[in-house]
């Protein structure tokens, strides 16, 4: 058993599990968090549940996949009905305070914090709702997706980077309140809105990658970029058919700015720590919910199962926990919950038994186990749900009613050649399938995703009513104005 220590808990959006100075981009500058890993332990194959913020993050809190809970996309969201790791710490004692972005439904339901200062939920308590009509197949054709890439890609500020410095403000001085105080251990959630888009940034992050030095992402343009069902209607809804050379650079040095301003934010929370010596009594996690393609697969965004879009970094260092270690043993944001309950020295509860996850506390103390992968989406962009198996080096993609895609990771780590029609890997798509009906029934988990969703819109007034709403282009920080186009 570990012994207890505080905990500081970074959380981002949309980090990309590659595009990290310690996880060997080339060109990414990320000094905190690459210091943070020299001190500490790096999992170079972990996942997030499933590749959108809210189902993501509700699978983070309550350590289940969203096949588990019905938290399926950014309308039907964590509301507090599965207890969540930080209940289970808070109500044994325990003080377990967030800062930022959580993008569950409402302050007003039992989340599981003893505080949340600052907190950034979905909009109005409803989120993005023009997803929901993937339930009938209607789905419409995005507005405002394409130009938060296209045309916001640059030097400019948003309301992000400043509720960012704000997060990291309220940290630092929650720390100097109260990280002396005798007791418990305690807990601080300390989560960022970036990197997620729009990639705006100030002049002196954006000089600091050169359009001409910004790595291209695989298979990004139109005439290399996969061609599959599923893609394709991701492609149609989000209106990505016309990514060029010069659209990705931007995106890239962008994206890569975004990250350099949440590294700093992270230092100055670090260097807080530092100074008042608590990191010789406080464990330090970083991970983000999903990833970001960025142009990758001539995709931009989330919303698929290849690695840019599932793969996130996770770090984990301070008392007890291997320093400059990395683990290859696949891992899940799943299993968070059990890590985090055990590290704060609280007892989990026999509900708990049902938790598909694994403390990493084994994996910590320097053992790899063999593991296997899954995530799953059911959300925007997506015709049918789509479940991904991985079982060492290989990947299987499962689309409902349409072909799966099979990867070999150790030979094609970028996912630029589908193994899936080859004769010769016929038996794996069958082994790996089995495996992945052993998890859930990808055609009934569909089915019940979909009659969840046309629920929820006929609570929200019908089919017409929803529509007549408009897309939520992003969820503002609190205090900031909404972006809903038509």
């Amino acid at each position: 058993m570990p012994v207890p220590t505080n905990l500081i808990w970074f959380q981002s959006d949309n980090h990309n599990r590659g595009v990290l100075g310690c996880y060997e981009h080339p060109t990414v500058r990320t000094p905190n968090l690459d210091a943070l890993a020299a001190r500490g332990t790096r999992f170079a194959n972990a996942y997030a549940a499933s590749a959108l913020c809210c189902p993501a993050r509700a699978s983070l809190a309550c350590g289940r996949y969203p096949h588990q809970t019905g938290y399926w996309d950014n309308a039907i969201v964590y509301d507090g009905r599965f207890p969540s790791w930080m209940r289970r710490v808070r109500d044994q004692g325990h003080r377990v305070d967030s800062f930022g972005k959580l993008h569950y439904r409402s302050s007003e339901d039992d989340n599981g914090f003893t505080t949340e200062t600052d907190p950034m939920h979905i909009l109005g308590g409803k989120g993005g709702v023009s997803m929901l009509l993937r339930g009938y197949d209607d789905e419409q054709v995005n507005v405002g997706q394409w130009e938060l890439y296209a045309d916001r890609s640059g030097v400019g500020t948003t309301h992000y980077q400043d509720f960012d410095a704000r997060v990291a403000d309220q940290a630092i001085a929650w720390l100097e309140a109260n990280a002396r105080a005798s007791g418990k251990p305690w807990v601080l959630h300390v989560s960022f809105p970036s990197p997620h888009p729009p990639f705006s940034v100030p002049q002196r992050l954006w000089d600091l990658y050169p359009l001409d030095a910004v790595p291209l992402p695989p298979l990004y343009s139109p005439d290399e970029r996969p061609d599959h069902p599923a893609l394709a209607h991701l492609r149609h809804i989000m209106r990505w058919d016309d990514i060029s050379e010069d659209m990705v650079r931007r995106v890239g040095a962008g994206y890569f700015a975004l990250i350099t301003h949440l590294d700093e934010q992270i230092g100055r929370v670090m260097a807080a720590a530092e100074r008042l010596g608590l990191l010789d009594r406080t464990r330090v996690l970083y991970t983000s919910d999903h990833g970001e393609m960025h142009g990758s697969h001539g995709l931009l965004g989330k919303c698929s199962l290849y690695e840019g879009a599932i793969g996130v970094p996770l770090i984990i260092a301070g008392p007890g926990i291997l320093e400059g270690a990395v683990r290859e043993e696949i891992c899940s944001h799943v299993d968070l919950f059990p890590t985090v309950v055990e590290a704060a020295g609280a007892r989990p509860d026999a509900a708990d038994g049902s938790l598909p996850g694994a403390s990493l506390w084994p994996a910590l103390e320097g053992a790899d186990r063999a593991r296997i992968g899954f995530a799953e989406y059911h959300a925007a962009g997506s015709r049918n749900a789509s479940f991904m198996l991985r079982d060492g080096p290989m990947k299987l993609v499962y689309h409902v009613g349409m072909p799966a895609q099979l990867f070999d990771l150790e030979s094609d780590p970028n996912e630029t050649t589908d193994l899936a029609g080859d004769p010769a890997h016929e038996a794996t798509v069958a082994r790996l399938e089995r495996r992945l009906r052993a998890v859930c029934d990808p055609e009934a988990v569909d089915a019940r995703a979909k009659a969840d969703q046309r629920a929820k819109v006929e609570f929200w007034g019908g089919i017409d009513a929803v529509k007549a709403e408009g897309m939520l282009v992003f969820t503002p920080p609190p205090g900031a104005k909404a972006e809903v186009v038509a």
